[in-house]
C-alpha cells in the first residue's frame, strides 16, 4: 500500500472534523435522553426510543460518510467506521426490540400490547422508519464489501431488522387498512411487501449461514422460524395459496434438518 502523504492526512482531518463533531454531539445528547426515560410513563418511554433508533440510524449514516471520505481522500477504508456504523445498526434495532419485542413467529395476542402504547404512531411513520433502517443496514453491509469477516454477522443483523418490522405492524387493523379505498392503503401495501420479501430473504439467508459457514442446527431452526413468520403473516392476509407454498417449504425444510441431526448424532 503507497505512504499516505501528510498532505493527504491534513486534508482528511479537515473535511472529518465537522463531521466526528456531530457524531460526538448525537452520542451526549443520546446518553441525556436515556437517563429521561421514565418506566412510569411507558408511552412516553417508547416515543423516546423510537426517536433514538431513528437517530441510530442518522448517526450510522454520519460513520459511513466517514469512511467514504476516508477511502476518497487517503486510498483505504476505514474499519473503525465502519464497525461503528455496523454498532449503530444493531443500536437502533434493540431500540425497536425494547419497544415491539423481538419475537419471529408468534400469535399477535403475544405482543399486541406493546402495540398500544404507540397507537398513535402513524402507519405511514412506521414504514418510513423500517424502509430507512433496512436501507441503513444494507448501505453499511456494502461499504464492508463481500469478503468481509462480518458477512454473516449480518445475517443475524437483517433478521432482526425484519422481526422488528413485523412487530411495528398492527395486525389487527392491517386487513382494514389494506383496502384501497382506506387513507394510507399504498404505504401499508408497500409496508408488507417490504415484510414479506424481508422474512424470506431472512429464511433463505440462515439456511445459507447453516449451509456455508457454521452448520449449527439453530441457524436451521431460525430459518425454519423466519419461514413459519411468513406463513402466519399469509395466513392472516387470507392468502391460502402462498401460505400453502411456505408450509410446503418448511416442510422440505425440517425434513432435511432432522436429517443432518440424526447424521450428526450418529458420527458424534
Amino acid at each position: 500500500m503507497a505512504k499516505i502523504s501528510n498532505e493527504a492526512k491534513q486534508r482528511y482531518n479537515e473535511n472529518v472534523k465537522e463531521y466526528k463533531s456531530r457524531t460526538e454531539e448525537f452520542l451526549e445528547r443520546e446518553k441525556n435522553v436515556l437517563k429521561a426515560i421514565s418506566a412510569e410513563n411507558p408511552t412516553d418511554a417508547a416515543f423516546k426510543r423510537l426517536t433514538l433508533a431513528n437517530e441510530r440510524m442518522n448517526l450510522a449514516s454520519y460513520y459511513l460518510l466517514l469512511n467514504r471520505i476516508s477511502v476518497s481522500l487517503l486510498g483505504i477504508k476505514n474499519e473503525a467506521f465502519l464497525n461503528d456504523a455496523r454498532k449503530s445498526c444493531y443500536q437502533s434495532v434493540i431500540y425497536l426490540e425494547d419497544v415491539v419485542t423481538d419475537v419471529v413467529d408468534a400469535p399477535f395476542s403475544d405482543y399486541s400490547e406493546n402495540l398500544e402504547v404507540i397507537d398513535s404512531f402513524p402507519d405511514e411513520k412506521r414504514f418510513l422508519l423500517a424502509k430507512k433502517l433496512g436501507f441503513t443496514i444494507e448501505s453499511v453491509e456494502d461499504d464492508f464489501g463481500e469478503n468481509s469477516k462480518w458477512k454473516w454477522s449480518f445475517v443475524e443483523l437483517e433478521g432482526r431488522f425484519i422481526a422488528v418490522a413485523k412487530n411495528l405492524v398492527n395486525l389487527k387493523t392491517l386487513i382494514a387498512g389494506l383496502d384501497p379505498r382506506v387513507e394510507g392503503y399504498e404505504s401499508r401495501h408497500r409496508y408488507v411487501k417490504l415484510i414479506k420479501e424481508g422474512l424470506q430473504k431472512a429464511a433463505d439467508r440462515y439456511r445459507q449461514k447453516y449451509e456455508l459457514s457454521t452448520l449449527r442446527i439453530d441457524d436451521f431452526k431460525l430459518a425454519i422460524e423466519y419461514l413459519g413468520a411468513l406463513r402466519r403473516l399469509h395466513t392472516i392476509l387470507g392468502e391460502n395459496d402462498s401460505a400453502e407454498v411456505v408450509k410446503k417449504k418448511t416442510d422440505v425444510w425440517k425434513a432435511k434438518m432432522q436429517t443432518d441431526e440424526k447424521r450428526t448424532a450418529e458420527g458424534a
